[in-house]
């Protein structure tokens, strides 16, 4: 480990590990398989990256995504490592240049597609290569367990018997116990290490919202962030498009993101919300992966995600500083249907239909928790916890009431209209609304037409919702989203089961005391006097120039992280710029002089106003 610390400290810039690293590290350089767990924001890439400096010939690394490859790659050059990527964006020459260079024992890190590696005459020259490590990148893609399986990863189960003298090391961020197993029996049989680095992020609010006019949800919310960086997700490109529009046209500067894009368009929108301050990102779930900024406020979800891994990963992109910032998430009864929809449309077979089907539910259960949020969570990771105080449940817990004849009403008013009709129309016979469609049922005749009158439309809907999660209704998912009552409801119906509820809530803003937070030791950007905060706008500046000079994404050129210790500290020498974290032997070596003329520029600027 001496090498390793060595590594961290002159090509990283880093003083020490953070917590759970060392232990992978140093199970990689004994020779080990290692499967590590360990959340967004943490330092995956780190825990391989140094392994492979530390030892003699070159990693091959497996990674999902041809930009995230680039990315990596860029970075590691400007630190000084030598790696390289071979894809499909480029051409033949290229990626016979960059083969040479390993064959040569010119390169550390290898980055490569699993379709390219699994590839039997890439499999042949690599045999030819002293391999030190395979490092394998969002490994739960390879668990047909997993929420996001991809079949050209489950190939890799194959090099445990192609190279057994070579270590596998595999990372990802959200797996449950179930997945966690698959990806190693997969990989390593029945060998190997599994390190869970725990799930939770306690500097995260966390807050769950029913659906009602999204748009003032969402306006309500981001102007509570004004000024703030944050990430807007939505299901549709077109709906992330209008999203960004909305913001733009209420003071906002949003950027819209996703797939549908120009490479271009997106690398710049990306580039602007890594290097400006107070960038909203409205983007379908094309953004984020190995996105690093770590000052990202908030994270705000318009429409349900598809599981509760999906979700995790999306909201862990927020806080990564360690400050404190706010997830919420917004769901209603059309999220459900249309999610439903994708998984029977997605392809697969039942068994994994099932699966996916059982994920959704678990986030649905999530949704309606009537106890701590942050508990339910990690308690669908297998990590058992206690209150957090930091949720918005927590915060303001309400009331559980029972539930039994509000919901007998509802259940018997799907039943006397054929178990056919969505929420829409068994509120409006809850209700007594004789609309066109109730009439032509003949649906006002139903002595079930008119009993709830008593209450408003979005009580009505609140409730069918949490029956809907509590598995006392399912919605037809093939169909219109027609709601038909389970062998539970039935037992509901009888008085033989019981169903307690949350009363809505929507409109009422929720109680802001959360627990105080014990944060790495970082500076928080809003606690920042006005000279350190407009360092930090001109230092990102100076990175966005340097990132685009280069053809790279911001953060490869320093981390937020960095920027921000250098704005607080303001170095006045090489000496102390090498004292900040991230700031390694070679960054400082191509970018020292340029942020220091930078920090004594604003430095003299100030002392001439002052004199």
């Amino acid at each position: 480990m001496r090498e390793a610390d060595q590594v961290l400290n002159e090509v990283f810039g880093f003083d020490d590990f953070r917590p759970g690293q060392r232990d992978v590290v140093d199970a990689i350089l004994s020779g080990r398989n290692v499967l590590a767990v360990m959340p967004t924001g943490s330092g995956k890439s780190l825990c391989y990256q140094v392994p492979a400096l530390a030892s003699d010939g070159v990693a091959i690394v497996v990674s999902p995504l041809v930009a995230l490859m680039q990315d990596q790659v860029a970075g590691l050059h400007l630190a000084g490592v030598a790696a390289a990527t071979m894809n499909s964006t480029q051409d033949f020459q290229t990626n016979a240049e960059i083969w040479r260079s390993a064959v040569a024992g010119e390169l550390k890190l290898l980055y490569v597609s699993p379709e390219r590696l699994m590839k039997p005459d890439m499999l042949s020259a690599i045999g030819e290569l002293p391999i030190s490590l395979f490092a394998i990148d969002e490994a739960h893609c390879i668990s047909q367990w997993g929420a996001a399986f991809r079949p050209e990863y489950e190939m890799l189960s194959q090099l445990r018997e192609l190279f057994p003298d070579t270590s596998i090391a595999a990372f990802t961020a959200s797996a449950d116990e179930v997945t966690r197993q698959d990806i190693a029996d997969k990989l390593f049989g029945r060998g190997g290490d599994v390190f869970v680095h725990g799930f939770d992020r306690p500097n995260i609010h966390l807050k769950v919202a029913a659906k009602n006019n999204w748009k003032a949800q969402l306006l309500e919310f981001v102007d509570q962030h004004r000024g703030q960086d944050g990430i807007v997700y939505c299901l549709s490109r077109k709906k992330t498009e209008q999203t960004a529009a909305l913001l733009n046209d209420n003071g906002h500067t949003a950027l819209a993101y996703h797939a549908g894009m120009g490479a271009r368009d997106r690398q710049d929108n990306q580039n602007r919300f890594m290097s400006e301050t107070g960038v909203i990102i409205v983007a379908t779930i094309a953004f984020g992966m190995g996105v690093d900024k770590a000052d990202v406020r908030f994270v705000f979800h318009t429409d349900l995600p598809g599981s509760i891994e999906a979700y995790y990963q999306e909201f862990g992109r927020a806080g990564r500083d360690g400050a404190p910032a706010e997830a919420c998430m917004l769901y209603g009864l059309d999220d459900l249907r249309m999610r439903r929809v994708f998984i029977e449309e997605e392809g697969g077979n039942e068994a994994r239909k099932r699966r996916e089907h059982k994920r959704l539910d678990a986030l649905i259960a999530y949704c309606e928790s009537p106890t701590c949020r942050r508990v339910a969570l990690l308690d669908y990771f297998g990590e058992a916890s206690e209150p957090c105080g930091n949720c918005d449940v927590c915060l303001d817990p309400g009331e559980l009431r029972d539930g039994l004849i509000v919901g007998q009403k509802i259940l018997s008013a799907v039943y006397r209209t054929g178990q056919i009709y969505g929420s829409a129309h068994i509120i409006d016979v809850l209700r007594g609304t004789a609309t066109e469609k109730i009439v032509r049922a003949r649906h006002e005749r139903l002595p079930t037409f008119g009993i709830g009158s008593d209450m408003p439309r979005k009580a009505w809907s609140s409730l069918i919702r949490q029956l809907v999660a509590a598995g006392f209704l399912q919605i037809d998912i093939k169909g219109y989203g027609g709601l038909s009552i389970t062998a539970k409801g039935r037992s509901l119906l009888k008085g033989e089961a019981t169903f307690n509820y949350r009363p809505i809530t929507l409109g009422t803003p929720t109680k802001r005391t959360a627990k105080p937070l014990k944060p790495e030791a970082v500076v928080d950007p809003a606690a920042m006097d006005a000279g350190a905060s407009d360092l930090l706008t001109r230092l990102k500046a100076l990175r966005y120039r340097l990132a685009s000079e280069r053809g790279v994404p911001a953060y490869v050129i320093f981390h937020d992280r960095t920027l921000i210790e250098m704005a607080s500290r303001a170095p006045k020498s090489a000496d102390e710029l090498a004292c900040v974290h991230g700031v390694g032997a070679v960054k400082l070596e191509a970018f020292g002089d340029v942020f220091l003329d930078e920090i004594n520029r604003m430095e003299e600027g100030g002392q001439q106003a002052a004199g």
